[in-house]
């Protein structure tokens, strides 16, 4: 049998190149210098290529806490890079980087309860309510990006409010983008990620009734933390165009979104039992 090499990518090729890029990013805002930029930078290319390769071999499931998280951290990965190119003069991957880091040794730690199934054959992954699971998966999994970015927003907003508020000089402080640029970023997050959630829950709950309408199902962890995120994010829009609360508040609100969207993650799903496919 002929053994494929990406057999030998792991957790640990990727998870250690994003951690690397991380610190050489540390690296550069102490010493400022042009060849910390293209290390962190080649590091991360090389994490996101791993990544990449880890995912297309071993297909991980989005209906296991540990695929939900590893497919979740890829596409920030992707997200991190562009940033870090786009917005070359901010400290970008200091609020990204960290963020993807957590996804992937988070589902590290759930790798060991994961069963994942051998990939699935084209024929019968796009018949019947397996093809509807995964239009369900991949809604709520864009909804989640758009979380995660909003969180992310929030967080740099945040700082950045207490900055401007605090008077601090930005020549001494991490470099980040303006108030306005970062309301408008977490604005188009949410905006973007409520009705791919509300997509992926109407299809989910269509699935859950034809084929797992058991009572206990529609009252699981998973089930109640992605309702009560759909929740939050309509208040999140309610408070948005219809009041005129302030922006730190709004950014507090996001924050406390992305904590239920972690437990959604990490909640086993309720169309498999322990969350495998």
């Amino acid at each position: 049998m002929t053994v494929s090499p990406l057999q030998g990518i792991t957790h640990a090729c990727f998870g250690l190149s994003y951690l690397l890029a991380f610190a050489f990013e540390l690296a550069r805002l102490v010493w400022p210098g042009a060849a910390w930029r293209v290390a962190a930078l080649g590091l991360g290319v090389a994490g996101v290529f791993a990544h990449t390769a880890y995912i297309a071999f071993n297909q991980p499931t989005p209906a296991a806490p540990y695929g939900s998280l590893l497919l979740l951290a890829w596409v920030l990965a992707l997200f991190y890079l562009y940033g870090t190119v786009h917005y070359a003069r901010q400290a970008w991957a200091v609020f990204v980087l960290p963020l993807v880091i957590g996804l992937v040794g988070l589902s590290l730690a759930l790798a060991a309860t994961a069963h994942d199934a051998a990939p699935v054959d084209v024929p019968t992954w796009l018949s019947g309510p397996r093809f509807w699971g995964v239009v369900h998966g991949s809604l709520l999994l864009l909804a989640a990006v758009g979380v995660s970015v909003g969180f992310l927003t929030s967080i740099m907003y945040l700082i950045q409010a207490r900055r401007v508020r605090n008077k601090v000089n930005p020549a001494r402080v991490v470099p980040m983008l303006s108030l306005e640029r970062l309301e408008t970023m977490n604005r188009r997050a949410v905006n973007v990620a409520f009705p791919l959630l509300t997509a992926g829950l109407l299809v989910g709950s269509l699935l859950l009734g034809e084929e797992h309408g058991a009572t206990e199902n529609w009252f699981s962890l998973k089930v109640l933390s992605t309702a009560g995120l759909w929740v939050v994010f309509l208040v999140l829009l309610y408070l948005r165009y219809a009041t005129n609360v302030p922006g730190r508040r709004l950014a507090a609100y996001s924050v406390a979104a992305f904590g239920l969207l972690l437990v959604a993650l990490v909640a086993s799903h309720p169309f498999v039992p322990g969350g495998e496919r």
